[in-house]
């Protein structure tokens, strides 16, 4: 029903940047909340950040001050900008939405495909 399409991940140095964008595609359906997750090599994935319909966020105690989570409603579109990148963020990132199909009130969950963030030290 919906697909997630990530891009942005890559190979960049400490203190350096990126940024993530996670595309969604479908027919018939709301967007609720989207978030982006990343789990390191032998590591439980973990949530970095969240944001609600209406632009409210919510980010991991590591990223804050670090990492920007945002939303286009109109691309359905949700972007990670990460700023002063350290080594430990190295990881392959997850972008996550929250959705229902317009027919009903059934909450739906779909996943991307995963980037791979490496930063160098």
């Amino acid at each position: 029903q919906v697909q997630l399409v990530e891009s942005g991940g890559g190979l960049v140095q400490a203190g350096g940047s990126l940024k993530l964008s996670c595309a969604a595609s479908g027919s018939s359906f709301g967007l609720n909340a989207m978030g982006w997750y990343r789990q390191a090599p032998g590591k439980q994935r973990e949530l970095v950040a969240t944001i609600t319909n209406v632009g409210s966020t919510n980010y991991a105690d590591s990223v804050k001050e670090r990492f920007t989570i945002s939303r286009d409603n109109a691309k359905n579109t949700v972007y990670l900008q990460m700023d002063s990148l350290k080594p430990e963020d190295t990881a392959v990132y997850y972008c996550r939405v929250d959705y229902s199909r317009l027919s009903n009130t059934l909450a739906l969950v779909a996943w991307g495909q995963g980037t791979l963030v490496t930063v160098s030290s």
